[in-house]
């Protein structure tokens, strides 16, 4: 698929170790959210869209880039031009990218560490290849891909029916983050949760389908 959303001219940080930029991709209507965290191994950019160099440098600064993650098949968005460029791999899920044989590419899942500070969480019945990622420092983050949104007309709620493959088992599979105790989420689509995220999960997931 071709990327149509612009380089972002600048980024939200949010926390010392946490950031957040986002582009408008008129080809799905929506706007694209990536993050960027940074652990004691370095800086992971999950689900980038393009930045403009400046802001980049700015971004990342001293601290050296770790690899790229990718949280669902659907958000491949800038992934290899950023691999390239810091000359790092791109995480993801298998299945998110089933032809991929290069060096460059490495396969996670449900329940690996990517480092000892950030957990992946498999989310099925979304997208394929869904993951959600978890980040205990500071009371905890999650980030997901695209199992979970939070902009409007929809507000925080789950995926829409019609672009889960399975929308009863991606509601059982989303119950799994509850295990994670986090004050904030982040969204591939969507504006952050800066604030009991875990209690608003909580009611979001004891909704009857």
């Amino acid at each position: 698929m071709i990327l149509l959303v612009r380089p972002a001219s600048d980024f939200d940080r949010i926390a010392p170790y946490l950031a957040l930029w986002h582009g408008y991709d008129p080809a799905v209507k929506a706007d694209l959210y990536s993050t960027c965290l940074v652990t004691s191994a370095g800086a992971y950019l999950i689900d980038p869209i393009p930045l403009e160099s400046e802001a980049l440098d700015e971004l990342v600064g001293s601290v050296r880039v770790a690899g790229i993650i990718v949280t669902s098949s659907n958000h491949d968005r800038a992934s290899a031009p950023f691999a390239k460029k810091f000359s790092v791999p791109i995480l993801a899920r298998r299945n998110a990218f089933p032809h991929e044989t290069s060096d460059e590419f490495r396969s996670v899942a449900d329940g690996d560490e990517i480092c000892n500070e950030l957990r992946v969480v498999g989310i099925e019945g979304a997208g394929p290849g869904e993951i959600a990622l978890y980040h205990p420092a500071d009371n905890g983050t999650l980030i997901v891909g695209d199992a979970l949104i939070n902009f409007e007309p929809y507000g925080f709620t789950f995926l829409p029916s019609k672009y889960c493959s399975n929308e009863k088992e991606m509601r059982r599979s989303l119950q799994k983050l509850l295990d994670y105790k986090a004050e904030r989420m982040l969204f591939a689509h969507g504006l952050p949760i800066l604030s009991g995220a875990s209690e608003l999960l909580q009611d979001l997931l004891s909704t009857d389908l």
